[in-house]
């Protein structure tokens, strides 16, 4: 009977730890990935080049920074680039599809950047994105290790060429729903030019949601203050197309990043990416922003913080056609989510729909 009564609290516990191990992860809060003293040095190191030679830039006539006196054609300043830079912890599954994308246009008109997590394998891509990757580090969901991806991003495209005007981050989910030139000439339009407007950033900007009082007080009630009151905060897209100025800006920031590098202590209602940008640009120079995002994201389905994936049965010609539409004055240009599969179906579909504007 005592060997009885040792044997079975002995079974029990055995039963019990794989049990425990396999719902740990539901019932413990998941780990935030902290951002390390050295990383944070290193990024700063990268970002005051950037600046620097910005600067540097605008003293140079032959490498002036486009501006609202620019015309297309000029012979005396080149014509503006744009950045894409692409986020991505795993395959850029669309690659080929954004090589049609590409190819199509002149390759003096645009840059590419990869930022890819370096603790996942990922396979070399080839063509126009060869050679592309940038110094990167491990980034996490639900961390503002994707803050500092971006801004590192940012710098990279900043401090590699002085041509570049716009910054459009991508995600390795995205496709293009326009050709190369339609995008280009919507950015910089001749007539936009020609009245001295200044350039706008495509960001989403909102005040409005069920979850703003519980994102605002993810890192603790009243943590945010005095640098962004409730009142101040917003969401938005993680993803957006920015002007040079407001790339300066995110990089030059330290007032709001120190806010928002904080470790969360609610993961659930925590999506750095999405309150830092929107709310940083909201504050300093809110007229300077559309609000809008140009890439359509469908969050009528989301399963856990991530938005519908369309998968090759949903793949037509209406869907591009519908994914275009937009209740602003423009198209959108991007959507995602897409799953890697759909790979097929969008590139038979490429030059008689996608790119046929």
């Amino acid at each position: 009977m005592l060997n009885l009564y040792i044997l079975i609290p002995s079974l029990t516990l055995l039963i019990s730890i794989p049990i425990i191990f396999l719902l740990a992860p539901t019932i413990l809060p998941p780990h935030q990935l902290p951002i390390s003293p050295s990383d944070e040095l290193d990024d700063l190191s990268l970002f005051h080049k950037a600046i620097a030679a910005d600067s540097t830039f605008l003293k140079k006539p032959s490498h002036k920074r486009p501006s609202n006196k620019f015309r297309l054609g000029s012979a005396s300043i080149r014509r503006p680039k744009i950045a894409f830079m692409f986020l991505t912890n795993s395959d850029l599954h669309f690659e080929s599809l954004w090589h049609k994308f590409f190819n199509a246009s002149d390759p003096h008109l645009y840059n590419i950047y990869i930022h890819a997590d370096p603790t996942v394998k990922i396979t070399p891509p080839t063509g126009v994105f060869t050679d592309r990757f940038i110094h990167s580090k491990r980034t996490q969901r639900s961390s503002p290790t994707l803050i500092s991806a971006t801004r590192r991003l940012l710098a990279h495209a900043l401090l590699d060429d002085p041509d570049n005007a716009y910054f459009a981050l991508i995600s390795q989910h995205c496709i293009p729903l326009h050709s190369f030139n339609y995008f280009y000439n919507f950015l910089l339009d001749t007539q936009k030019l020609s009245q001295k407007m200044e350039y706008p950033s495509y960001i989403e900007i909102l005040n409005e949601s069920t979850s703003l009082l519980d994102r605002y007080n993810a890192r603790g009630e009243n943590v945010m203050e005095p640098e962004v009151s409730f009142d101040e905060f917003r969401v938005g897209s993680q993803f957006f197309v920015i002007t040079r100025k407001h790339s300066l800006m995110v990089i030059k920031d330290v007032k709001f990043w120190r806010k928002f590098k904080k470790t969360c202590v609610k993961i659930e209602s925590c999506y750095p990416e999405e309150h830092y940008f929107p709310t940083l640009l909201s504050m300093e120079d809110p007229n300077g922003c559309t609000k809008y995002t140009l890439t359509r994201v469908n969050w009528t389905d989301s399963v856990d913080g991530h938005p519908h994936t369309y998968h090759p049965v949903e793949v037509s010609p209406e869907l591009i056609y519908k994914l275009r539409e937009s209740n602003s004055t423009y198209s959108y240009m991007f959507a995602r989510k897409f799953s890697s599969d759909c790979l097929k179906p969008l590139m038979e579909m490429a030059d008689s729909v996608i790119f046929k504007d």
